[in-house]
């Protein structure tokens, strides 16, 4: 007599517990980094085609000669040092909250001259734009 197995055993592979498992990675990975905040300067940049100022806007320059200027409105633009931007902005921004500061930096400006000017901006919560020039294509 002959004795016969009732149950074969498959050879296929069930991905179903596998598939779970990426599912359930995926939705801790995206709940975790909606936690994470990044530690970067937030920036609005301009577009260069066309520049709209829809709010008020104060304006700071850095020339060549790492000279800070300052100016508001129509008001025509003055000299000060770089230890003066800080009350300077604080006060004008304590006047008007909506404002934007509108930074114009020479393409000779080392870097680290521009980052000063966004610190301020970063610590205080400043809304800055850094200008640019329209390009020309």
């Amino acid at each position: 007599m002959a004795i016969k197995r009732r149950n074969r055993v498959s050879a296929s592979f069930s991905m179903s517990s596998m598939t779970d498992l990426v599912f359930l990675l995926l939705i801790f990975f995206m709940i975790t980094s909606t936690v994470v905040t990044p530690s970067a300067i937030k920036l609005l940049l301009p577009k260069s085609s066309s520049q709209a100022a829809a709010k008020p806007i104060t304006r700071v320059f850095i020339d060549e000669g790492i000279n800070f200027y300052v100016a508001t409105g129509k008001e025509k633009e003055r000299q000060v040092e770089f230890e003066e931007i800080e009350p300077f902005l604080q006060s004008v921004v304590a006047e008007e909250p909506e404002m934007y500061i509108a930074l114009y930096a020479d393409e000779s400006v080392p870097y680290r001259e521009i980052v000063r000017v966004l610190n301020i901006a970063n610590k205080n919560k400043f809304k800055l734009v850094i200008a640019t020039r329209p390009s020309r294509e």
